[in-house]
This record gives C-alpha cells, structure tokens and sequence, in this order.
C-alpha cells in the first residue's frame, strides 16, 4: 500500500499536541472508533520505547496491530514502528509531524506505511486516520484529557517506593 498522508490544524500549542500524542495510554481517546482493546506493552506509557498492541480489523489481513515509539524529537516528530497482520509479518510505519502556525494553532500530518507496499486497504485506513486527526483536535481543544488512561495489566502490583 501506497503510504497514506492526512492532516489537521489543531487550535492548541505544539509542545501540548506532541505530549498527547507521546502518551500511548491516552491513544484510545482519539482512535477507538477503529482500535479496541487497547493494552500497553510496557509500564512506560509515554516517549521512547513506549508500546502497545491493539485490535483494528482491517480489511486484508490486519486483524491485531501492535506499536512503539521509536523516535520522539520534542516537539515536532514522533516515528513509531510495529507490526501487524498474520504472525505479525506486516510492518508498519506511523510518522506524526507537528508544525507551528499561527497564534497557537498547531499543523498534525500524519503518514502511515504498510509493507509490503502491494497490501490494500488505503482507502479503509485515511479515513480512519483522518477521523482520529479530528478526534485528537477536539480532545485537546476541549482542554479535557482522556477520562480513562490505559494502564498496563499487573501494574498495579509493583511495590511502592
């Protein structure tokens, strides 16, 4: 597939933008309307190396995805890379760019990349995308956060400090 680029002007500084997008476990507050059952991968929710699995079911194969933050440059690039489809064999590719307009509005391009690159499915995931985009904007521009943060399984079991 073809990678897949949408964008949004979020009315909302930078550095806010890219602290909610850096932040897996507030993820579900924009993108549930195509991930469920949303887990984290790690205790560490937020930044580099943060990673979590979720269900999409996609057309073509991609029934369960999973991903991590690889890259996160404060406050305009966050790369993640995952995987997807049966077995995992599908890799996939999220990279979201933050631009400064302006007053406090903020340009979110996002580009997702499947290989192989003959898997179908574009039409089905902008306008996910696209949607979530929409979604993410109204969360911050309402200045509410996520009612429920996703927590990872077990982790309240750890010791306190």
């Amino acid at each position: 597939m073809a990678p897949i680029s949408v964008n949004a002007a979020v009315d909302a500084p930078r550095e806010r933008v890219f602290e909610l997008l850096c932040d897996l476990a507030a993820r579900p507050a924009f993108t549930d309307h195509f991930a469920s059952n949303f887990q984290l991968t790690r205790e560490q929710a937020s930044g580099v190396g943060a990673g979590a699995r979720f269900e999409v079911g996609a057309p073509r194969g991609i029934e369960w995805m999973d991903t991590t933050i690889t890259e996160a440059e404060r406050p305009h690039l966050i790369v993640e890379q995952g995987h997807g489809g049966r077995s995992n064999r599908i890799a996939l590719k999220t990279v979201w760019e933050l631009t400064e307009g302006p007053g406090a509005v903020t340009t979110v391009a996002l580009t997702f990349i499947t290989d192989p690159s003959g898997h179908r499915g574009g039409h089905w995931w902008r306008r996910r995308w696209r949607r979530a985009l929409r979604r993410l904007g109204g969360a911050i521009e309402s200045g509410e956060r996520p009612p429920e943060l996703v927590a990872v399984a077990g982790a309240d079991r750890l010791p306190a400090a």
